[in-house]
């Protein structure tokens, strides 16, 4: 009988999101835990265990009928080898996770960057759908993303591609926490836009950003919307080099679409109309103009559903 069931595992620094799916997308059942990093890789490895097995028992499925298992993680990583080098938010070490997870379960799992597999969850269930060749860039706390070409993952040599946040827009820019300077987060990100409304409250210059006790890029998107100069001084230089960054990439790719996520996508047209603004600036006039630049389409699920997806796109 052929298993039409998939699970996802969403592995971030806080919590571990699990899924039950078919492989069209159907949740039947969900489970979160906290990661508990603190606790070391051993009982963060029993965890994400422990939320396959409930996804599993609370779906009234087996091992047995599970086609693959996704997991998606921050990287660096090594995809291939299912091996979670270093992350700063998790305790893994040059870690195994994939080998103890296959041979519990007897399922093939697959691992992949977060930024990938969100990539593909796009491509599969979201905005991507019905596309060859896509890009998808995440913007919020910091800037990242995947590619989808040819209807393939696109992961490179060390299966770290598309670390979209650290491509260098301004050789002599603020330093990133990379160590490098002038990159896309430091330029870009949600984080950025905060930073600058922080800088501009110790200004001289007269804005409403100085009513908040603290400024994120909610409060300069805020601000900016009922006409605050100085918030939207900030947004149009940050939306002009997340414009650049996209231009880059669709120069790069050539894709049939750019969809955009995070939170700082949730300003809506303001930084959509100014992103496709430097994109007809900057690109040659084909390939912008044959280029959707679209919001993404997972919500809150987003990171499940893209693990999900991987499961989906890498058992076929």
């Amino acid at each position: 009988m052929a298993k039409e069931y998939v699970i996802g595992i969403d592995l971030g620094g806080t919590k571990i999101s699990g899924a039950l799916s078919d492989v069209d997308g159907n949740l039947l059942s969900q489970y979160t835990l906290p990661t508990n990093a603190f606790e070391g890789e051993t009982a963060v490895l029993e965890r994400v265990i422990k939320v396959i097995d409930k996804v599993l028992n609370d779906g009234n499925k087996t091992a047995e009928d599970i086609k693959a298992i996704g997991i998606g993680s921050p990287g660096p990583l090594d995809a291939k080898n299912g091996i979670i080098i270093t992350t700063p938010n998790l305790p893994f070490k040059n870690f195994k996770l994939v080998d103890p997870i296959k041979e519990k379960f007897g399922v093939p799992t697959y691992l992949d960057n977060d930024g990938n597999v969100a990539a593909v969850g796009e491509f599969v269930f979201g905005a991507g759908q019905g596309t060859k060749n896509m890009v998808f860039v995440t913007v919020s706390t910091g800037i990242g993303g995947g590619a989808v070409l040819n209807g393939q993952v696109y992961r490179g040599n060390t299966s770290n591609a598309l670390e979209i946040g650290h491509m260098t827009l301004e050789k002599d820019g603020p330093r990133c926490n990379c160590g490098n300077y002038g990159c896309a987060e430091a330029l870009a990100s949600g984080t950025a836009i905060g930073k600058r409304g922080k800088e501009a409250v110790l200004g001289e210059e007269p804005t409403s950003l100085k009513n908040y006790d603290d400024v994120t890029s909610y409060e300069v998107f805020l601000e900016a919307k009922k006409g605050d100069k100085v918030a939207s001084e900030i947004l149009d230089k940050s939306l002009e080099y997340l414009g650049i960054c996209v231009a880059n990439l669709i120069i790069t790719f050539d894709p049939e679409t750019v969809i955009i996520g995070g939170g700082v996508s949730k300003g809506g047209d303001i930084v959509f109309d100014k992103v496709k603004e430097v994109v007809n600036t900057r690109c040659f006039k084909a390939m912008a103009e044959s280029c959707k630049i679209v919001p993404a389409g997972l919500g809150t699920d987003a990171g499940v559903m893209g693990a999900v997806a991987l499961a989906v796109i890498e058992s076929k």
